[in-house]
């Protein structure tokens, strides 16, 4: 009996890894050096059809706009292709927008990853530079999840939505200050069923005002499991 009870628990364990999702790994490549540009990097496998991609974010931190020529999304349609070779060809691509030699990674002021299960997955609270006692407000961002339709066919998949994102004003009695806000879901997005605030990232330059990036994952349908993609809302301090 003891064997047979192992036995089954092996095959659940096995069908849970291949049922697996693909869960992009995040690359903060970092702020140019007056903070007005924030850059990372999305990779990994896809589930199912086992091609590589790397995808690289080029963000102008004033406007939360994308700079022209990003994102850079490669993918190798080839389950041979290595997924160095495709991050090398993003790197190519990306590099004409902004060199990442040029680039400083900041400070990861708060750090939630999709592991995480103890964590709120929609709030955040940082001090925004490790300097104690803290001479900065603490920076504090709130999600929240917004029924939406997406642009594609998502029929059974779930319920689609956007988000909005909220920053809290701690010296202003917890005045909120609206950072993003979906009317409609990008076609980008797929059929996204979820959201949680992956991060903080945040840059103090010798010039300028402060920049700070919110990483935030997206919980998407994928082949053989959940998928996990990556987004950035972005501002200055």
């Amino acid at each position: 009996m003891r064997l047979i009870a192992f036995a089954a628990t092996a095959f659940l364990a096995a069908t849970a890894l291949c049922r697996a999702g693909d869960v992009a790994n995040l690359e903060v490549m970092g702020f140019s050096a007056d903070g007005g540009i924030f850059a990372f990097e999305e990779y990994g496998v896809q589930d199912g059809s086992g091609f590589p991609y790397s995808n690289r974010y080029y963000i102008d931190t004033s406007t939360d706009k994308f700079l022209p020529g990003s994102p850079v999304r490669v993918r190798l349609d080839d389950e041979s292709a290595s997924l160095e070779a495709a991050r090398k060809q993003s790197s190519e691509l990306g590099d004409k927008i902004v060199k990442g030699t040029g680039l400083n990674r900041g400070i990861a002021a708060g750090s939630s990853p999709v592991t995480e299960l103890n964590a709120d997955p929609h709030r955040m609270v940082v001090n925004p530079r490790p300097v104690f006692p803290p001479i900065d407000a603490p920076l504090e961002v709130r999600l929240e999840e917004i029924p939406l339709p997406a642009a594609g066919s998502c029929e059974g998949m779930g319920e689609t939505s956007g988000f909005r994102l909220l920053r809290v004003d701690a010296r202003d009695d917890g005045q909120t200050a609206l950072l993003h806000e979906d009317k409609t879901i990008p076609q980008s997005r797929s059929c996204p069923l979820g959201y949680r605030i992956g991060g903080i990232q945040t840059f103090f330059g010798e010039g300028g005002k402060p920049a700070f990036a919110v990483l935030i994952a997206i919980r998407g349908v994928g082949f053989e499991g959940p998928d996990y993609r990556w987004i950035a809302v972005t501002g200055r301090l």
